[in-house]
């Protein structure tokens, strides 16, 4: 064995052996090789059963036939325990079926008998290998722990960007849309009470500024609390796909049941900022003339799918750090338990596709829409 194995002075091994010959050429092997161990054999399963308790083992070397059991028993009974140790077959012939058999199992390594020169390097090869795999397994946890930490801050943050968005678009029509109001009041008032063609001329030009600025600040506030999703889905799709048509010139075709499955605020939201972000792509990049927006709520799953027949993005562009757009939405799509697809090729446009279960509701689920 290495200089690693050396260094360990108390190679703990529990040796299932019935042969008191075997056991000792198993001892004299290891003393060969240069190992300091402690090793214990142990005959019966029930022996096996309660060593295992005292979790005072590196290693089970095992031979595969005993009286009135198997090595393979003895490994079902560690993993009814979920005692994680490598575990090694020392064995005469027992036919290569059966070390495969074994080896798909999880048992670690097999050895026979007639190698037994090769005892160390096997068992230091199989402390390693599990070493590695419980290192492995240990990082897995923390990985998903760190991307289901990621998850619920992704899904913090969208909640405390659309409250911000609830708060400020109503900060526009109390504050704002109610000083635009009064404006209008006081310019109505002046052009009743003016004779004067100059005045009446910047009159004019200021009531035309005061309806801009008017229909500015409702856009404004449509798109920071879509307030047209009180009127469901479709139809905030509809007024979407209506803003942009008015917006572009370029003509949106709808397709949807006319019987659509009632929706959580939640998938409703996401479904509406999914269709805004494709057609704010649409109307910088696509060059397009034609966008399709489809709705479906088939076998209780809401889909949608927003497509165009512009010029289509590269696969680059898809995967590149700063396409922030995209990630955006598959990240608010896997908050509601939903999936994003794109698919697009060069000159033959873009698919944007969204799925997102549908769970059954309560009715307070789906009563307005206060985000």
């Amino acid at each position: 064995m290495n200089s690693n194995t050396r260094s360990n002075p108390n190679l703990r091994i529990l040796h299932l052996e019935d042969s008191t010959l075997d056991h000792e050429l198993v001892k004299r092997e290891l003393q060969r090789a240069g190992a300091s161990f402690e090793i214990c054999r142990i005959e019966t399963l029930e022996s096996f059963a309660l060593e295992l308790r005292s979790d005072n083992f590196d290693v089970v070397l095992a031979d595969y036939r005993l009286a009135g059991f198997t090595a393979l028993n003895a490994w079902e009974l560690m993993q009814d325990r979920h005692c994680r140790i490598p575990f090694v077959l020392l064995s005469g012939a027992i036919g290569e079926s059966a070390a495969v058999a074994a080896i798909k199992m999880g048992i670690s390594d097999y050895l026979p008998k007639e190698d037994m020169g090769k005892l160390g390097r096997v068992l230091e090869r199989a402390i390693e290998m599990h070493r590695i795999q419980m290192d492995k397994e240990a990082t897995d946890t923390e990985l998903a722990a760190s991307e289901q930490r990621l998850a619920d801050f992704a899904e913090h943050l969208q909640a405390t960007i659309e409250q911000e968005r609830a708060a400020i678009a109503r900060e526009i029509h109390d504050d704002i849309g109610g000083s635009l109001a009064a404006i209008r009041f006081d310019l109505s008032w002046i052009s009743r009470h003016s004779t004067e063609p100059a005045m009446l001329s910047h009159l004019a030009a200021a009531s035309d500024m005061l309806s801009h600025a008017l229909n500015a600040s409702q856009r404004i506030m449509m798109n920071l609390r879509p307030a047209v999703l009180d009127q469901g889905l479709v139809a905030a799709v509809e007024w979407l796909a209506t803003s942009f048509t008015k917006r572009t010139t370029i003509p949106v075709a709808i397709r949807s049941p006319q019987n659509f499955e009632r929706l959580p605020k939640t998938v409703q939201l996401t479904a509406y900022r999914t269709t805004q972000e494709a057609l704010t792509n649409i109307g910088k990049y696509a060059q397009c003339t034609q966008v399709n927006i489809e709705l479906s709520d088939a076998k209780g799953v809401l889909t949608l799918e927003v497509s165009d027949n512009g010029l289509g993005i590269h696969e680059h562009d898809l995967t590149k750090t700063s396409s922030f757009g995209i990630r955006g939405l598959k990240e608010r799509a896997r908050t509601v338990g939903g999936w994003l697809d794109v698919s697009s090729m060069p000159g033959l446009g873009t698919t944007i596709l969204l799925s997102i279960p549908i769970k059954p509701l309560e009715d307070d689920q789906v009563k307005g829409f206060n985000t």
